[in-house]
């Protein structure tokens, strides 16, 4: 034998062996029956719904509660605001309290304090609606029909055709969404 045959004979064994390596390595693999493929894809089908029902059951807990959460925020949203008005109502019983125990003080005297009670009521009820963004309707300068409701027209030397001349009543906005209009009278030349 030549050299270069005993080579080739040596290559040859050699490819053999790492064939005979890759062969042992692979993994055996089954055959699948139409049985196997039809159970495999019912244990899917069956974890699928599962996860579905799972899924849709607490979407439908999540949308309960946050309508329990949306009833609820509605009605306690004037809860603040009613705490707030507390104050102003704890004035005017003490005013009543103050005036039934000194009956016998002068009349100009209680009527001093009744008027000083009286203030102090307005004041606690406009810092209440400050905390709420309620504000007074201006009614300096011209009529405006969206914030004030024009009920007598007067002349006067000293207001523009069209101006308010006098408010009969006040007006309240929340924000800027009108409570109540301003009851104004204007001025017609």
């Amino acid at each position: 034998m030549s050299r270069e045959t005993k080579e080739e004979i040596k290559q040859e064994e050699a490819l053999e062996n790492e064939t005979e390596v890759l062969m042992e390595d692979e993994p055996v693999v089954e055959e699948e029956t139409v049985e196997s493929v039809k159970a495999d894809l019912e244990a899917k089908l069956k974890e699928a719904e599962d996860k579905y029902l799972r899924v849709h059951a607490d979407f439908e807990n999540i949308k309960k509660r946050l309508e329990k959460e949306k009833y609820n925020a509605i009605d306690y949203a004037s809860e603040k605001f009613a705490k707030d008005l507390l104050a102003p109502i704890d004035s005017l019983e003490m005013a009543l309290a103050a005036e039934e125990a000194s009956k016998d003080l002068p009349a100009d005297e209680l009527l001093a304090k009744l008027k000083e009670g009286v203030e102090l009521t307005i004041k606690n009820f406009n810092t209440a609606f400050e905390k709420h963004n309620i504000t007074a309707v201006e009614t300096d300068g011209d009529f405006d029909p969206n914030f004030h409701d024009a009920v007598m027209q007067i002349d006067s030397p000293d207001h523009e055709d069209g101006q308010i001349v006098q408010r009969l009543q006040k007006g309240y906005k929340l924000k800027d969404r009108l409570l109540r209009p301003a009851m104004v009278s204007i001025c017609k030349k």
